[in-house]
């Protein structure tokens, strides 16, 4: 079947033309543009993929660090090696050259499936991350029953699994939508409202559904770290001393960051009923949450964090001395 032209030309239903491939816009400019684009996030995408890995094999050997909190730690670094892998390598490829900006119509639901799939397990770790925060401040001495180890298990499987079987369903709805013309979207990676704006189904349905279930998505954990949040402040500000306060706060300061920059971005893109801003602004947005965040989590974290620099500061001495004895 044809696909539409580059230049957009519309295929209407009538002649039974559907899309089979989509033509990502990315970001339009100059070819110099591109450059420093390419640099700039390639160097962004090296170094969010090097932070978490180190995170990741620093809790794994670390045993000072097997805890339930570094525990889910290590679950979200992990997370975000894969979730960066989804987008970044497709949107460099484009940058470097037009002709890997084209994505087929199997590709881009793979895409858009893994996306949401990773983003959505995100949403749910996050909540745990705060209901383990929770516990661990205003139920210190019951913290090691609750937070025993096979309930962290449960907890990380039930974000993951919870994350992949939901976005089935919202993919599973995009993907039955029809796709006649035109196929040029203004996008750097396929996400739910590019997808939406070439449907040729009733947009006023699609919508309502998709923000519906953003909704859905979104706000179960958002709830779940709300209401911890909430029983925390509650129990910090009955706290006697000010260094309890202030010990109490910096322990969930760092997650908090994390959760305020996520959801601000999740919730203006995917929670609206429709778009108010134009995709050029959209884009702009969307590369806080796929390339800045990932970029600024470890940071975040590892420098709040004590115990997360000994363990790296200790790892790195025992990789120099094991590298010194082996020369």
């Amino acid at each position: 079947m044809p696909v539409c032209a580059m230049s957009a030309a519309m295929c209407t239903p009538d002649n039974g033309s559907e899309v089979t491939e989509f033509i990502l816009v990315g970001f339009p400019g100059p070819a110099g543009f591109h450059a420093g684009l390419l640099a700039l996030f390639s160097l962004a995408y090296a170094l969010t993929v090097t932070e978490n890995a180190l995170i990741v094999a620093v809790i794994r050997v670390s045993p000072a660090l097997h805890k339930p909190m570094y525990v889910f730690l290590g679950h979200l670094s992990f997370l975000e090696l894969w979730y960066v892998s989804v987008t970044e390598p497709k949107m460099l490829l484009g940058l470097a050259a037009p002709r890997f900006r084209r994505i087929s119509f199997a590709g881009c639901m793979a895409q858009l499936y893994f996306f949401l799939a990773l983003a959505c397990t995100e949403c749910a770790l996050l909540g745990v991350m705060a209901y383990d925060r929770y516990v661990a401040i205003c139920r210190p001495l019951r913290y090691p029953v609750v937070m025993s180890g096979r309930l962290c298990r449960l907890l990380a499987a039930g974000s993951w699994l919870s994350g992949f079987s939901v976005s089935l369903g919202k993919v599973f709805f995009i993907s039955r939508l029809g796709y006649c013309g035109p196929n040029v979207m203004n996008h750097f990676f396929c996400d739910v409202s590019p997808l939406l704006n070439l449907a040729c189904s009733d947009m006023s349905r699609a919508e309502l559904v998709d923000f519906l279930l953003a909704l859905l998505v979104l706000l179960g954990p958002l709830l779940l770290t709300v209401l911890s949040y909430g029983a925390i402040v509650s129990a910090v500000l009955r706290a006697r001393s000010a260094a309890g306060r202030r010990k109490a706060f910096s322990t969930c300061a760092a997650h908090l960051a994390v959760v305020l920059v996520f959801y601000s971005a999740s919730l203006f893109i995917y929670a609206r009923p429709r778009a108010i801003y134009s995709f050029d602004f959209n884009k702009l947005v969307s590369v806080v949450y796929t390339v800045l965040t990932p970029l600024l989590n470890p940071i975040i974290y590892c420098l709040r964090n004590r115990e997360v620099k000994d363990a790296l500061r200790k790892a790195a001495g025992r990789a120099a001395w094991a590298l010194g004895a082996r020369s």
